[in-house]
């Protein structure tokens, strides 16, 4: 069992960036195990977002030659492989990413709907009880989005919206993508290298 091995799932709001650079910092800094999981709209926004195009299904070749990581620390899951690690608490995956988190992927993990292996994934860390960090990207929230939050909330899910910080003075995009990637692995009790801390 590789206890930092993480499952990660890319859906499809918009944000695919935070996605990329969370997996990148976690390979480099970490030498993480990623178990990744793309949904079909999650491709569609790496496209027009990333200039990441991914073939049906994806591979991880593309996505480590993309990021110029190791490729065997990356194991892409098709979404009707019901045979893989993040489907069972057995496999011992403990902590679990959706980043982005589109509203209909939170609310199916909110209902217990698993339509796909992320939600399954999902499911799973929710009945070990292990951590669950959703990072949604929509804006503004209806009275719907704001429900749905809290019952996940009063679960123990973590709810870490995309909604970067200024007082680090960021000088472009790549520093926003930064600020939240670095608070998702404070989270994750897996501190960043180089993390700017608030009084530091």
């Amino acid at each position: 069992m590789d206890n930092d091995a993480i499952a990660i799932a890319i859906t499809g709001a918009s944000g695919g960036c935070y996605a990329l650079r969370l997996i990148e910092r976690l390979v480099r800094e970490r030498q993480s195990t990623i178990h990744l999981m793309v949904s079909d709209a999650a491709r569609l926004v790496l496209r027009q977002e990333c200039d990441l195009v991914l073939d049906h299904p994806p591979t991880a070749a593309a996505i480590a030659r993309h990021l110029r990581i190791e490729e065997e620390r990356l194991q892409l899951h098709p979404l009707d492989d019901w045979f893989a690690p993040p489907a069972s608490g057995s496999a011992g995956i403990r902590r679990m990413v959706v980043v982005p988190c589109s509203m209909g992927t939170l609310a199916r993990i909110a209902g217990g709907i698993s339509h796909t292996l992320i939600e399954r994934a999902a499911d799973v860390i929710l009945k070990e009880r292990r951590q669950l960090l959703l990072v949604p990207r929509e804006t503004p929230l209806s009275a719907i989005h704001l429900e749905q939050m809290l019952k996940l909330s009063r679960m123990g899910v973590q709810l870490l919206p995309a909604m970067p910080g200024f007082y680090h003075r960021p000088e472009g995009i790549a520093d926003l993508v930064d600020f939240i990637v670095e608070r998702i692995m404070d989270n994750l009790d897996l501190p960043a290298a180089g993390a700017q801390r608030w009084g530091a």
